[in-house]
């Protein structure tokens, strides 16, 4: 029998509504029963491209023995993150300051009011990876709450007092030329020299600070600054990071070289990445960065557009049950599909008959593409081989579509397909970014002007906006006056004046 998310609106609740767990949306409901009946609140916060989420999913909450314990000592919410960034923000700061690490799935263990006292990320069902099972953590935290009730709610609602605190205490500071210094020494100091990107594995793009890298190496010229983004953008084009053969970027790279990525596929990196990227273009006349523009556009509206004009949210990292399946190649399959012209491929990416990655849970291996030689340019057998591996790869099964379309996201991507319409003469591009904004102006859009967070096909808008969907919207539509027509401007300053009116204070924005 379905439970209580059968009739969500997420594809991460649905995907759900059939589990043992008889789990709630996050509502009242919830919280009153859990305050009826003293019980402790499970909250699992995950979302649809999450990886750790599935196998959270398929090992713990798809199981009888752990959802009849749940069902028994606890009250079970479910949360979509992309839907919900406020209650994904206020948990994940609590259970980083208790356990301190945070992420998805995010596990917090809540009292009836609310206030988490006890949390951490994915928990295997047995001990596993140096974390404990999640039968022994369910029975451990039921136990101790049974035991210490007064004393657990007792610390929980100091936690929460205590980060209130925190970051009331925490306000806007002077944007001067100081702070700015300050920032770009935090990047050098961060900077990955041998393989470029900041930090070891696992490694993420980070556009904005490479946004603050190229602007000021374009009015200073100073070297320092062009290593820095070069050797990452160039070590993000290279490696399997980016989809050599599909265009578009994974969320992260699991290792410090860029090479083995997690496999989802998030419209946020796209349109971030694509205006950084296009930035790097015009900065350096580089023209391998133009081609990266060009492919990212090919793939986010070949693949994640809506009919009507929006823009879905990710591509999930597994396929089938297996991370990157989609995307992995073996060595007699490249032989196969390309016939004379595989050496091309073989040589270009460095293709092995062991791979170069191996999936820790159905023991898949394979390898993803990356460049070998960043500097070679494509022979015409490996145009040829590698249209046939598009082909090849297009009749697979792909991975799973969240087809949520999120205002702040779409916002985003609109600003950054009109930059790159503008600097590249793209009419079609200048098409695509206005209709995109024509639909969530329509779609996601109260009659009284409020604007609203998500929408689907099948059920409408939902969600009041958050600031951050309103500065996005702001940007874009500052963006498509400058480059387009200034009538935007109209839209533009009342997005602007409600943003201030919505989520300013004194202190800032909230």
């Amino acid at each position: 029998m379905a439970n209580r998310l059968a009739q969500a609106r997420s594809p991460y609740l649905r995907a759900a509504a059939h589990q043992p767990v008889a789990w709630y949306p996050w509502c009242e409901e919830a919280f009153e029963r859990a305050r009826q009946e003293d019980k402790p609140i499970l909250l699992d916060i995950g979302a649809a491209w999450c990886h750790w989420c599935h196998v959270m999913d398929h090992e713990s909450y798809d199981d009888p023995e752990v959802a009849a314990f749940i069902n028994e000592h606890f009250v079970p919410i479910k949360v979509d993150r992309d839907e919900r960034p406020d209650v994904d923000v206020r948990y994940q700061n609590a259970v980083a300051a208790l356990s301190g690490q945070g992420g998805w799935p995010l596990t917090a263990f809540l009292t009836p009011e609310g206030h988490v006292f006890y949390g951490g990320t994915y928990f295997p069902k047995q001990d596993r990876y140096g974390r404990p099972g999640f039968l022994r953590v369910l029975q451990s935290v039921a136990e101790a709450y049974r035991r210490e009730r007064d004393r657990t709610r007792e610390v929980a609602a100091q936690l929460a007092q205590e980060l209130r605190r925190v970051q009331t205490a925490t306000g806007p500071a002077d944007l001067t030329e100081t702070l700015v210094e300050e920032a770009l020494d935090g990047i050098a100091q961060a900077f990955d020299v041998r393989h470029g990107g900041f930090g070891g594995a696992p490694k993420f793009p980070h556009p904005s600070a490479l946004d603050l890298v190229l602007y000021h190496f374009a009015y200073r010229r100073e070297g320092w600054l062009e290593v820095v983004a070069r050797r990452t953008l160039d070590g993000m084009a290279q490696g399997g990071l980016y989809d050599q053969l599909g265009g578009g970027f994974h969320r992260y790279s699991t290792d410090a070289r860029w090479r083995v990525p997690h496999f989802e596929k998030m419209l946020y990196d796209q349109a971030q990445l694509l205006g950084t990227y296009l930035r790097a273009w015009l900065v350096t006349g580089r023209a391998r960065y133009r081609r990266v523009v060009e492919s990212t556009i090919a793939y986010v509206l070949g693949d994640l557009r809506h009919p009507s004009g929006g823009i879905c949210s990710a591509r999930d990292a597994d396929t089938a049950g297996v991370e990157g399946g989609t995307y992995l190649w073996d060595l007699a399959e490249i032989i196969e599909v390309c016939g004379d012209d595989a050496e091309a491929v073989i040589r270009h990416y460095g293709v092995t008959e062991r791979g170069n990655f191996t999936d820790p849970h159905s023991g898949t291996t394979g390898n993803v593409l990356a460049l070998r030689d960043p500097e070679a340019e494509p022979t015409p057998a490996l145009e040829r081989a590698r249209a046939r591996l598009r082909v090849r790869r297009a009749g697979r099964v792909q991975p799973g579509l969240d087809d949520k379309v999120l205002l702040g996201w779409n916002a985003l991507w609109a600003r950054s397909l009109a930059e790159a319409a503008a600097a590249l003469g793209r009419p079609d591009w200048a098409a695509a970014a206005r209709e995109n904004v024509a639909f969530w102006r329509r779609e996601l859009r109260r009659p009284d002007g409020r604007l609203l967070r998500s929408w689907q096909a099948t059920a409408g808008a939902r969600h009041l906006a958050y600031a951050e969907d309103y500065a996005a919207c702001a940007d874009a539509l500052i963006t498509l006056a400058e480059l387009d027509d200034t009538a935007w401007l109209d839209d533009a300053v009342e997005v602007a004046d409600a943003l201030v009116e919505l989520f300013a204070d004194e202190s800032g924005f909230r």
